[in-house]
């Protein structure tokens, strides 16, 4: 059964592509490569964010309240019909994250977060998480509203086994075809020689990782990938909110219409 539950402070930071690679190649003296990526350079993670109507979750994350909390359906590539998803609830108290996380079939999870009952049992699954997510279902009326992936490479530490550290580039979101199984495409949110960089660890970070971002000048910054998204899309849209009107289908096809107000 595949039952993942982390709780772990996350500093983020911005890289140019130049300072990526001299950094990373650094990493490989006290750090393994993520198994995904043994035999290729980035593997790509595809998510589906869930939100209401008037998209409080993301609005509200953008006020940075002491807590906040997101629901997403994750894969990694593309998914098939039968294929192996994640529903997630990522939440952060004072500063702390804690992400839980249940396997359910590519069907199975759009049934769930589309009905809010809960699937029929299965070995492979974390009820508890199912549980937890089905009490966010019935709080908040939530349906697809944005599609985002990007490339990933990530390093875990040797000594610190909880020390996690990833870079992600080609990050793209579109807000229209809200399926997994439609393909990695969409809108670029960075530059392409841009990359996100997360240092994730449940203690502290080692000292020599502090040391090579002093080196390089790293410093940390705020960021998040749907909140960006959402504030560009606010931007460009010259208005101070936007509300979605959603026509509730089967999850993986539903469609949406901004309006402004």
């Amino acid at each position: 059964m595949a039952i993942e539950v982390f709780n772990r402070y996350e500093n983020k930071y911005m890289l140019e592509a130049n300072t990526f690679e001299k950094l990373q190649n650094r990493l490989s003296e006290y750090m393994k490569l993520d198994a995904y990526n043994e035999n290729k350079e980035t593997y790509s993670i595809t998510n589906l964010y869930y939100d209401t109507p008037d998209n409080y979750l993301i609005r509200t994350s953008l006020q940075k309240p002491k807590y906040k909390e997101k629901l997403r359906l994750r894969a990694y590539g593309v998914p098939y019909s039968g294929g192996k998803v994640y529903v997630e609830i990522k939440k952060k108290v004072a500063g702390l994250v804690n992400k839980r996380r249940s396997t359910l079939k590519l069907e199975e999870a759009y049934a769930f977060l589309e009905s809010g009952e809960l699937p029929v049992e299965q070995p492979y699954q974390n009820r508890q998480v199912l549980r937890e997510i089905n009490y966010i279902l019935q709080t908040h009326e939530l349906y697809p509203a944005l599609y985002l992936s990007y490339d990933r490479r990530a390093y875990f530490g040797i000594e610190q086994s909880d020390l996690r550290v990833s870079f992600d580039c080609n990050i793209r979101t579109r807000r229209h075809d809200l399926a997994l199984e439609y393909g990695s495409y969409g809108n670029m949110l960075l530059d392409r020689d841009c990359w996100l960089m997360e240092i994730k660890a449940a203690q502290s970070i080692p000292l020599w990782l502090c040391k090579l971002l002093s080196e390089y000048q790293i410093y940390p910054t705020s960021f998040s990938k749907y909140g960006s998204e959402y504030s560009q899309m606010l931007e460009k849209a010259k208005t101070p909110q936007l509300v979605y009107n959603f026509i509730p289908q089967r999850a993986a096809r539903s469609r949406m219409a901004a309006v402004n107000i």
